[in-house]
């Protein structure tokens, strides 16, 4: 995907420069690729979240012992999160509005026109009127408009509603999502494999609309994600040590050889044999918390979410000229977190959930193809991030893990390996 980029960028700025009629013509052959391949992408988003979520939810075992361990480990993720957004909200759009976008730039990109673009961001609901929404009255209705968070609501609940039933009853439902989650999976896989081409197709007309100023843009983007995301990974060590009470030497040294595979994968699942071995060899943690949190860590836990938001969002709305305030990005990023519980386990993931935010928005769906492209550099340090933060919240949950829980730790990891 990332030579894709290089190369759609290099054929639709050659163009321009050679014959503007032909480059016309050629955008409106590759545009046309390009939107069919994000509409792909955006119709796997809704069956996707809400299968995962409630298959997962529905299908855990020992409730009562696993909550007791579940709820502290949801707290530490949570805690993550936040801090996560807050870090990333406080220094992200400061250092997006200091990239060379100039208004000759903005006006290229324009696909509609600023009355438009306006009207789409007055139509925002405010703080007030999202939090009503968050209940939907109509799942069904939430779902044709694309509404995510009050389907992951929904969700929550069916899921949460589902342990409460017979078990043979549960079972069908827990069946039911997870062959729709594979299935949904398996078509994300067909869509990702013809990536470069729909990669390509968008931008080349990014290229030919704003020429050699799209690569030093996108440049400064891909250093600014790459920067935040190694300082929250830098700060995943600072959490370990004081909340963990583990030496950094030993944190570092557990932590490092799943460093090495998400790096090289580019995914922290891949990761997770060896969050195991080294959270049992150096941070010597109890077994319970090693067969279950991080599990549960590595299924649930994207610290790169809410920075992934908090930099895209206002990098695209000041690459199209959109008008995108603090409290909206806050909101925004808040929806990020709660959706990055859903995320699955694809490099550059947590992106494609975007897509009906920025209907919302005023700013084209196509933009995402163009990050998507260019997040393979940073994808390599999210990884690093995601399993450094697995581990610093293993580490926390096995510190203040209640007495009662770790005895009952063989029976709790016989029950968690027969679910994975």
């Amino acid at each position: 995907m990332l030579l894709a980029l290089v190369a759609g960028l290099v054929t639709g700025i050659v163009a321009t420069t050679i014959d503007d009629a032909g480059a016309s013509a050629l955008i409106r052959v590759t545009d046309p690729v390009g939107s069919i391949w994000v509409n792909a992408l955006r119709m796997t988003l809704i069956p996707l979240v809400v299968s995962l979520l409630i298959g997962v939810i529905a299908s855990v075992p020992n409730a009562r012992s696993t909550g007791r361990l579940g709820i502290r480990a949801l707290v530490v993720f949570v805690v993550f999160l936040v801090a996560t957004g807050v870090v990333s909200i406080l220094i992200g759009p400061a250092l997006v509005a200091m990239l060379p976008i100039d208004a000759a730039t903005t006006a290229a990109l324009q696909t509609t026109d600023a009355a438009t673009i306006a009207t789409n961001a007055a139509r925002m609901p405010t703080i007030g009127q999202t939090l009503i929404d968050i209940v939907p009255s109509n799942p069904i209705r939430a779902a044709a408009d694309g509404a995510m968070l009050p389907l992951v609501v929904f969700s929550i609940a069916l899921g949460a509603a589902a342990t409460r039933i017979p078990a043979e009853e549960r079972a069908v439902l827990v069946q039911f999502f997870r062959s729709l989650s594979d299935a949904m999976l398996v078509i994300v896989g067909w869509v990702i494999a013809v990536a470069p081409i729909g990669v390509f197709a968008l931008a080349v007309g990014l290229g030919a609309r704003i020429g050699l100023t799209a690569v030093g843009v996108i440049g400064g983007y891909v250093v600014i994600l790459s920067g935040v995301v190694i300082l929250a990974t830098i700060l995943m060590y600072g959490a370990a040590v004081f909340g963990g009470r583990v030496s950094l030497s030993r944190f570092a040294r557990a932590v490092a050889p799943a460093q090495a595979v998400a790096f090289s994968a580019r995914s922290s699942l891949a990761a997770l044999p060896a969050l195991l071995e080294g959270a049992r060899r150096w941070l010597v943690l109890p077994p319970v918390v090693t067969s279950f949190v991080l599990p549960l860590a590595v299924s649930t836990l994207r610290l790169s979410t809410p920075i992934m938001w908090s930099i895209t969002l206002p990098f695209l709305a000041r690459l199209y000229g959109v008008e995108l305030g603090y409290a909206h990005l806050a909101l925004l990023v808040g929806n990020g977190i709660l959706l990055s519980f859903a995320v699955p386990g694809l490099p550059s993931a947590s992106l494609f959930l975007m897509a009906p935010f920025l209907a919302g928005l005023g700013i084209p769906v196509e933009a995402l193809g163009i990050v998507i492209a260019a997040d393979a550099i940073p994808d390599l340090f999210k990884g690093v991030l995601n399993v450094t933060g697995h581990m610093a919240s293993a580490t926390i949950v096995a510190r203040h893990a209640p007495a009662e829980v770790v005895a009952e730790g063989p029976q709790l990891v016989t029950s968690v390996r027969s679910v994975l």
